[in-house]
């Protein structure tokens, strides 16, 4: 298959580089006409979606759309177009691309807009929510198959956009294996590591909490973001015992940090999302090799089962969580034990190629004339 990847989609996400890099691995071509806006939002939330902030970004959009026309005007022929992740901003010119070629366009709606910003997040007021919501359905207007990461986002796009129906294949994120190898154990003491935006899916609360009771191990926060200023005033009023927050590491830094930790934490918010989702910070920590406590949800256990894959706690409950923690500082063999298996599962649904498989496969079930092209 020739696959033309175009947009101003976020190029160094692990979501577009783990599905580029398997179609590669699987012989498909992969050709890309991009133009950077989303990498200058590394948060995606906050300041940029502001009236002024908001109508800026817009005006990059269209500047970029009008680079990648001209760009895309000298790309041979090609079986599909595709619109990756964040795919919202760029529903109109993928649109376009793709009715103009007269191939089928596929869109990666890893995330919904407005309810992640209006909804999980709670950044965005009444009428950019409306605004959000309405790009969400275009999008999904726009597309002949819609990539969803996890069943439970799957279904939940379906219920929410009946426009949707039938048109959605599941495709999980994975992780990049060069830069989250397989690593051996690290020697004591034990500790573990929370990395991530500081969102309110992630559950920062209840790791907080988890992190005062007797028999945790210490616990290193890596992120920056939405939370940040009410972390820091938590840590001042009382910080945890042995509980160390940093703000940002470099992404290439990040394996390191996953192969030093002993055990891993996913998220433990109560939101919908969070129940449908299986983060990048999961998937990573798969590919290394390292147990993993995340909140037991739809998504989860997807990928996971509890006491095979991972440790699956109840979402929001701190109790669960610091149990599940000490228990893993007191059996090295189990955590060695879901460790391994975690990265077998890494393998088997995370790597690029198994993801790419995934890919392709529903790609050609939504689209069976796509199926000669796919073989090649």
């Amino acid at each position: 298959m020739r696959l033309l990847l175009a947009g101003t989609y976020e190029r160094s996400y692990p979501r577009i580089q783990v599905l580029r890099t398997g179609l590669v691995e699987r012989g498909h071509t992969v050709i890309e006409c991009h133009v950077p806006v989303w990498e200058r939002t590394p948060h995606k939330a906050g300041g940029f979606l502001r009236s002024f902030a908001l109508i800026g970004s817009l005006v990059r959009a269209a500047g970029a759309w009008v680079q990648i026309l001209t760009r895309e005007r000298r790309i041979d022929a090609v079986d599909a177009v595709m619109a990756g992740y964040p795919a919202q901003l760029d529903a109109p010119l993928t649109w376009v691309i793709a009715r103009r070629r007269r191939v089928p366009l596929v869109v990666d709606m890893m995330i919904s807009f407005s309810d992640t910003l209006g909804g999980d997040r709670g950044r965005s007021g009444a009428r950019v929510t409306r605004l959000l919501e309405w790009m969400d359905a275009q999008l999904v207007r726009s597309a002949d198959v819609v990539v969803a990461d996890t069943t439970a986002n799957a279904e939940w796009i379906q219920t929410t956009f009946p426009r949707a129906r039938g048109r959605v294949i599941v495709v999980p994120v994975g992780a990049e294996p060069e830069r989250f190898p397989r690593r051996p154990q690290p020697a004591p003491p034990v500790r573990a590591l929370f990395v991530g935006k500081l969102a309110p899916l992630h559950g920062l609360g209840v790791v907080l909490e988890a992190a005062r009771y007797p028999g945790v191990p210490p616990i290193r926060i890596i992120g920056d973001g939405q939370l940040r200023e009410w972390l820091d005033g938590e840590l001042a009023r009382n910080r945890p015992p042995g509980l160390e927050h940093i703000p940002w590491v470099p992404y290439d830094q990040l394996g390191d940090e996953l192969a030093a930790a002993h055990i891993c934490l996913g998220i433990f918010g109560g939101s919908g999302k969070a129940s449908r989702v299986v983060p990048n910070k999961v998937w990573q920590a798969m590919a290394v090799g390292r147990p993993i406590i995340t909140a037991d949800t739809p998504g989860a256990r997807e990928v996971l089962r509890d006491g095979r894959d991972a440790l699956l706690v109840p979402a929001g409950d701190a109790a669960a969580l610091a149990a599940a923690l000490a228990r893993l500082v007191q059996d090295p063999d189990l955590r060695a034990r879901l460790g391994t298996q975690a990265r077998r599962r890494y393998e088997e649904a995370g790597a690029p190629s198994p993801v790419a498989d995934r890919f392709i496969a529903g790609v050609v079930a939504r689209l069976p004339g796509l199926a000669s092209a796919s073989a090649q």
